[in-house]
């Protein structure tokens, strides 16, 4: 679907809307509702049980929204997180450049220095997004954190954090304290970040308020074992920046061997097999809609070594768009904030030399993913509209209906009751003809619904039974009712990754 109509589906089916909507609505802010919600919910824990799931020393924590200046001044967000940006001189209306440049440089600004953008806006004659004119200013960088003041006389500055990462470095020696004391430690936090965006745009892909799920492995640079050899064999999707085609030509695939032979370290190529392997096997996003798109040094944020952004190709944004990443930091973090902080934070673990962990990232966009799960699983065919998402993704994994709501539903009330006693999420529906309340529930993804009729109650041969019907098959089945929970159940659960 196009981005517009895909919206006002997600919209009219209560999966997000504007924030503010009923005063006009705020750029780069929306609503969750109740579906919205509960899939934003389903895809963190499936996030979770993927990521956390690597190993027993990868704990999830929950730090602060707001930090102190003296923390982003250490992180290096006060001087180098910056967007470009021009501004109309006529509308005196502001843009990020990437967006003015958008069709002529498609790959973006990165790495072109302000003189080369304005030079680019100048010989293409680039012209205002808004009111068309050619007076667009020289870009200036932008920063985009969101100050406040704190206490009653302000005297102290801080920010809602850019991201969710500074948490996690803020925490390592707490969290050393408090752990076995070996490495690799992994620290996660799922939680609001908070970008002051010049130009929000495409509902879900640029926010001025947003959640990430990212993943710090703090680590031994020389010590990192993963267990490589099961992934060996697995191909990745990959565009290298020294061999980038047209943006039609679809990526090199890959062996993961290939790569380290190439010069990737094993445990950067591992974590990119389970990346891909998160994206592919547990979102079932198709294997032709993923690519690992590698940014040069010019390219890359600050502070990374490597970095391979994760991308899926969605209709509703005409092409690629970055979902997630895997960041190769080094010890950039853990020697800013120690240096702030006038602290060591090097470790010693036991029986190994003391050092400074280096750190390797794995970020995500949830809400830029949850778009994603509408823009590659909502299916239209000339019957129905269907979202055919994982059932351990739906937002409402199970329909209970009555089939004549005054003769069946107390029943199914009270299956409804016990299913949800037993942990599974149930939706009950008692309005309009069964085939309406099929249709709205394969709009909102739910993978099973349970029809109560006359035969469930009535004695006979199935008494007791309900009639279990598939989502994608339309294909219906009579399952006795102490047997429901065992059948739904294990379908419910997300994906944990296999152990070597």
């Amino acid at each position: 679907m196009k981005l517009d109509e895909l919206f006002a589906l997600l919209r009219r089916r209560g999966v997000l809307w504007p924030s503010a909507e009923i005063y006009g609505g705020i750029q780069g802010l929306y609503d969750y509702g109740p579906l919205g919600t509960a899939l934003k919910r389903r895809l963190e824990d499936a996030w979770s049980a993927w990521f956390l799931g690597l190993s027993d020393d990868y704990h999830l924590i929950d730090p602060a929204e707001i930090v102190p200046e003296s923390v982003v001044r250490a992180s290096g967000h006060l001087e180098n997180f910056t967007d470009p940006e021009v501004t109309c001189e006529s509308c005196h209306t502001a843009f990020r450049a990437d967006t003015v440049l958008a069709k002529v440089r498609p790959e973006g600004v990165d790495g072109l220095s302000a003189a080369q953008i304005g030079e680019i806006v100048r010989d293409r004659g680039l012209r205002c997004p808004s009111c068309g004119s050619l007076t667009l200013s020289v870009p200036r960088p932008f920063n985009m954190m969101l100050a406040t003041e704190l206490g009653v006389l302000g005297r102290e500055r801080g920010y809602l954090r850019p991201e969710t990462a500074q948490g996690s470095y803020l925490a390592f020696a707490r969290m050393w304290d408090v752990g076995r004391r070996a490495l690799p430690l992994g620290i996660a936090v799922i939680g609001k970040a908070y970008r002051n965006e010049i130009a929000p745009r495409q509902v879900l892909y640029r926010l001025r308020a947003f959640t990430q799920a990212e993943l710090q492995i703090f680590f031994a640079p020389d010590r990192f074992p993963v267990p490589f050899d099961p992934v060996r064999a697995e191909r990745l999707p990959i565009v290298r920046a020294d061999r980038r085609g047209p943006e039609g030509v679809p990526p090199e695939l890959v062996a993961a061997s290939d790569l380290v032979d190439g010069g990737l370290p094993e445990f950067y190529v591992f974590h990119m097999v389970q990346l891909l392997r998160f994206l592919r096997d547990v979102l079932a996003f198709p294997a032709d809609r993923i690519r690992f798109y590698e940014k040069s040094k010019e390219e890359r944020a600050f502070y990374n070594r490597l970095q391979f952004d994760a991308e899926v190709r969605l209709e509703s944004w005409g092409g690629y768009t970055e979902v997630g990443a895997v960041h190769y930091r080094g010890d950039y973090d853990l020697t800013r904030h120690g240096e702030g902080a006038g602290r060591d934070l090097a470790v010693t673990p036991t029986g190994q030399p003391k050092v400074l962990p280096h750190v390797l990232e794995l970020t995500f966009g949830i809400d830029r993913l949850l778009w994603a799960l509408a823009d590659v699983h909502l299916v239209r065919d000339a019957e129905r509209t269907v979202w055919q998402l994982p059932p351990y993704l739906a937002p409402a994994p199970v329909g209970v209906f009555p089939l004549i709501p005054k003769a069946h539903g107390d029943y199914a009330r009270t299956l409804a009751d016990t299913l949800a006693r037993d942990g599974v999420p149930v939706t009950f529906d008692d309005a309009g003809t069964i085939g309406k309340r099929y249709a709205r529930m394969d709009e909102a993804g739910t993978p099973f619904c349970l029809t109560i009729d006359g035969s469930t109650i009535d004695p006979g041969p199935e008494h007791d039974t309900v009639t279990l019907r598939e989502r994608d098959s339309k294909a219906q089945h009579r399952i006795a009712r102490g047997e429901l929970s065992a059948r739904i159940a294990p379908a419910l659960r997300p994906p944990r990754p296999a152990r070597a």
